[in-house]
């Protein structure tokens, strides 16, 4: 995003128009979302909550890129809030034909679509169709790069705040391939406007990433170090579709011993503390499978937030446009 995209995200009113990014989103809007979104849970086998706050809105799921998790919760998210929801993906874009993204976009705005959720594998692609769309459309950043994944972020956020919600004496360690995570770079944005007492970011010097994107932010190497007295553990997959020279980064029985998040290195943070990861799984790499599947895990928890969270923005952008 541009320094002045993150204007880009409310409309003349200050009211959220578009979800681009979790960089200008104040703390208290944060908690405003978490709190809708929360209203938005139902308890194990009873039927999901819904609205009809979108009623007669049509949300296009415009995911360039491959998503199950982001895509599944957004299409089900449109649909418990009323509207008429339409998937398109790469292997159905006729960008894949050569059609250019604006050309794609103001195609679906003569089908009367009112929210394009956009997933794309380059960065600003969803900055750059907010700025074009016409001003009655509003656009949602559903991964983008590993620059931003803004509903990710606060659906990891919701996920922490349920269990502790004390963030200013909160250590939260993110383990992984950072350097190339839109995941924790959201996560980041999130927990360091909530006042998180400590984030520490650790992984191999070969994917450690760049201070100075991580304001704030503990860069560690070392797993024991990363993990000592840690409230939150959120472990990361090797982002191996975004590396181009994969020299340095270890194999797999080296990462796993090293970095992965088991039953033996959790022993570092404290013994409440809760196991994260946001998808998809590389059992015995990044994560052991006893471990994801076990009590201290919230990963399937973060799934069930994650349709929460989408619904309350969803829901936020469509209170703003019946409001016009």
């Amino acid at each position: 995003m541009q320094p002045d995209d993150t204007k880009l995200q409310f409309d003349e009113r200050g009211n959220l128009r578009h979800f681009l990014s979790l960089k200008g989103i104040g703390a208290e809007l944060l908690t405003q979302l978490l709190d809708d979104a929360e209203r938005y849970l139902a308890a194990p086998g009873s039927l999901p909550i819904r609205s009809q706050s979108l009623a007669g809105r049509t949300v296009g799921n415009l995911f360039f890129e491959p998503s199950t998790r982001t895509r599944a919760s957004f299409d089900l998210a449109g649909r418990r809030l009323g509207a008429d929801v339409l998937n398109l993906d790469v292997n159905t874009s006729s960008r894949k034909k050569g059609e250019s993204i604006l050309d794609t976009i103001y195609t679906l705005e003569a089908m009367h679509v009112d929210v394009m959720v956009v997933r794309d594998a380059s960065d600003g692609v969803p900055a750059y169709i907010a700025r074009h769309v016409n001003d009655h459309i509003s656009v949602l950043n559903a991964g983008e790069s590993d620059v931003s994944h803004p509903t990710q972020g606060l659906l990891d956020l919701m996920t922490i705040r349920q269990h502790n919600d004390d963030f200013g004496n909160m250590t939260v360690a993110i383990v992984g391939d950072i350097q190339h995570s839109r995941v924790a770079m959201s996560a980041s944005e999130a927990l360091q406007t909530m006042g998180i007492g400590e984030l520490r970011l650790v992984s191999p010097a070969a994917l450690a990433p760049d201070a100075d994107r991580f304001p704030g932010a503990h860069i560690v190497d070392n797993l024991a170090d990363g993990l000592k007295d840690a409230d939150v553990v959120m472990a990361l997959r090797i982002q191996r579709e975004r590396i181009g020279n994969l020299d340095g980064v270890p194999g797999i029985n080296e990462y796993f011993a090293n970095y992965g998040i088991s039953h033996d290195s959790l022993v570092y943070a404290k013994p409440d503390a809760i196991v994260m990861h946001p998808g998809p799984m590389n059992r015995g790499i990044e994560i052991e499978g006893t471990l994801a599947d076990g009590p201290r895990s919230v990963i399937t928890k973060q799934v069930t937030n994650g349709v929460a969270v989408r619904m309350a923005v969803l829901d936020r952008i469509g209170k703003m446009m019946n409001a016009r």
